[in-house]
């Protein structure tokens, strides 16, 4: 079983990785259990910058090969915001569900037609020090007119993907399958397949 870190402090994060990696045969440890206690400033100007800039860090502070996802939403009618800045999004101290509120109050009388939005993830494998990967994931769907679900993280509640189904009422499984960073990971996996 190959060891990758996670590099990570998203526990949601962490919990897929482990849910879509550890039936391939990795075994994912969280930053903790590899005693690295650091947390990357993401200053990059992509997804895939960002990815890269933590793995590195954490590549560099653990010694063991080390996986990174930088991800967000873009909301066409927003010009692509969040985008890179989903974490942050509406400055400091809002929760996930604040976040969501701004963007429902944002497209409030936006037609379904212009509320497209995707899901983008962008994954940054290191697993040596001359062999670094990155794969990027989308996921398609739309902004919904309310919060939709109990499952999921950041996001999921306002992101449709079919007529009645956010992220957030999906199980894990399911929006595994339909997932930006489950894409990501499953390039991933055929990448690493002859390896």
């Amino acid at each position: 079983m190959i060891k990758l870190v996670a590099a990570t402090q998203n526990a949601h994060k962490l919990v897929e990785f482990r849910r879509i990696l550890e039936p391939l045969g990795y075994r994912v440890l969280s930053q903790a259990e590899a005693d690295v206690d650091i947390d990357v400033e993401e200053t990059g100007t992509t997804f895939a910058e960002n990815a890269s800039l933590k793995a590195e860090a954490i590549f560099r502070a653990a010694g063991l090969p080390t996986i990174a996802d930088d991800s967000g939403l873009e909301v066409d009618y927003l010009g692509g915001e969040p985008g890179i800045y989903s974490a942050r999004f509406g400055g400091p101290g809002l929760t996930d569900r604040d976040k969501c509120t701004l963007i429902l109050q944002r497209l409030r009388d936006v037609p379904k037609d212009k509320r497209t939005a995707r899901f983008v993830s962008a994954i940054h494998l290191i697993l040596s020090e001359t062999d670094r990967r990155t794969y990027i994931g989308t996921c398609e769907g739309f902004i919904g007119w309310e919060m939709l679900g109990d499952n999921g993280f950041g996001y999921d509640p306002i992101f449709m993907v079919s007529d009645t189904d956010s992220f957030a009422a999906l199980s894990g499984e399911e929006k595994d399958q339909l997932s930006h960073r489950g894409a990501a990971l499953r390039k991933m996996e055929e990448d690493l397949k002859g390896i």
